[in-house]
């Protein structure tokens, strides 16, 4: 099976009052569509598959902050790596309607101007039809994409056996002030902030569902009192983040999940094997809850 090079991004805010642990980080998560072929109407974050169109000098013109060269050093890839940025950029347009740009010596965009968000809907709506190139609208209205303040945070690759693979970029953003978020009614079928104390809480309980990456990526996230210090942080290590590649195995209490370095990764069945999870997305839920009330590496169980 092709693994599909993708990219999703963590925008987190301030809420205006801390909770009982004084943490105040919010976080975006969107609702996958009920009909998805994985794990169909789980909370995630926003983005999706890199598209060609994504890289090369056209790419690089609109963006501000960050050249291809350094982007690909970050990855580890010869080259291309901006693509990833740009990409991460135009899903949370298509699907949460926040646009990450500026419009040199202009003011913030879509910061409450009726004339320009209803030209921004109606844009929005032709890049999702395909009828508008998400880089044709950042040229048509002078944008520069703010790829410099996007960064590098987590690199998970889908587990064999999945019906999509997808080898994914994760990075985390400071939330466009004075925009609002709104899923996009197709891909995306519902929004919310929400800590990720709250949100590991309500997966816990039934309320909503997460699966495994998002879950770890929560419980980073989550150590960190607010949005300025987990920017800081991720700037600051962004330049050394490993890559995780899950296998899904099957025993006789269910199903469990090993990470590289973990006893028996190596020897993990592959897709075809007798022991192999039948029903792939069912084994991810499982998954997703043990790891959930087991918590972060290192903290004891929930």
């Amino acid at each position: 099976m092709t693994i599909r090079p993708a990219a999703t991004v963590m925008l987190v805010r301030d809420a205006p009052e801390p909770d009982a642990d004084g943490h105040r980080l919010e976080v975006l998560m969107v609702r996958r569509n009920l009909n998805s072929d994985f794990v169909g109407g789980a909370y995630v974050f926003p983005g999706g598959s890199v598209d060609p169109a994504d890289g090369g000098a056209e790419a690089e013109a609109a963006c501000v902050g960050r050249r291809d060269g350094e982007a690909s050093a970050l990855l580890g890839v010869a080259s291309g790596g901006l693509a990833y940025w740009v990409a991460v950029l135009r899903e949370t347009f298509e699907e949460a309607g926040l646009l990450l740009a500026q419009r040199p010596g202009g003011p913030p965009l879509l910061a409450g101007d009726p004339a320009e968000e209803a030209r921004f809907v109606a844009a929005r709506a032709a890049v999702n039809a395909g009828t508008l190139r998400f880089l044709d609208l950042c040229r048509d209205e002078r944008l520069r994409l703010l790829v410099g303040d996007v960064h590098y945070f987590a690199h998970w690759i889908t587990p064999r056996g999945a019906p999509r693979r997808f080898d994914t970029r994760f990075f985390v953003a400071a939330a466009p002030t004075g925009q609002i978020a709104a899923h996009d009614a197709g891909e995306t079928i519902d929004e919310i902030w929400i800590t990720p104390h709250d949100a590991l809480a309500a997966h816990r309980s039934g309320t909503i569902e997460i699966i495994f990456p998002t879950i770890r990526n929560l419980q980073a996230i989550g150590r960190f009192a607010s949005s300025g210090e987990l920017l800081a942080a991720a700037s600051a290590a962004s330049s050394s983040v490993p890559t995780i590649e899950p296998r899904v195995v099957a025993d006789g209490n269910g199903v469990r999940i090993v990470l590289p370095g973990d006893p028996g990764y190596d020897e993990a069945p592959v897709p075809g094997d007798p022991d192999r999870p039948r029903d792939f997305n069912e084994a991810v839920r499982s998954i997703s809850m043990k790891a959930n009330l087991e918590g972060p590496p290192g903290d004891p169980p929930r």
